[in-house]
């Protein structure tokens, strides 16, 4: 009994040592997917990073197009009256002359609002779209890989 107890030990310790090299495979398999991870974490917080950036410029770009429009505007005030006082009371009635020169600057302020409009189209919404994508497919072909 004692002999087959060795053999059962020995097999045992076989068997152990049949598995350690397994469990030193499986331990670099597993500190290299986590490396591996923390850098495709750190490059998509960096694509995350350029994207927002560009989208903030078009934000400040469409908010100076809009002040500009509002400047616009209040000078489109200012001139109405003038205007209305000065200018083209001579050649037409004065609310014609104002009307006339309102319609004109408005104009202006409506053009400079579309360019800022469409500006920040471009910028919104404030969010990593090309770096979502990318992880998101990052994330699929972790599963796809797991599920083999």
């Amino acid at each position: 009994m004692t002999s087959s107890g060795r053999t059962a030990c020995n097999r045992g310790t076989a068997i152990v040592a049949q598995n350690q090299p397994t469990d030193q495979s499986m331990a670099d398999l597993v500190r290299q997917a986590s490396e591996q991870t923390a850098t495709l974490v750190r490059q998509e917080i960096r694509l995350a990073q350029v994207e927002l950036r560009e989208k903030g410029k078009h934000a400040g770009i469409s908010a100076g197009l809009f002040g500009g429009g509002g400047l616009l505007a209040l000078y489109g005030l200012g001139a109405l009256v003038i205007a209305a006082i000065l200018a083209l009371a001579l050649a037409v009635p004065g609310w014609a002359a104002a009307l006339i020169v309102a319609a004109l600057l408005f104009a202006v302020a409506g053009v400079l609002a579309l360019s800022g409009k469409k500006q920040i189209d471009q910028a919104t919404p404030p969010v990593p779209e090309q770096a979502m994508e990318s992880t998101q497919r990052d994330i699929d072909e972790v599963k796809q890989r797991g599920r083999r």
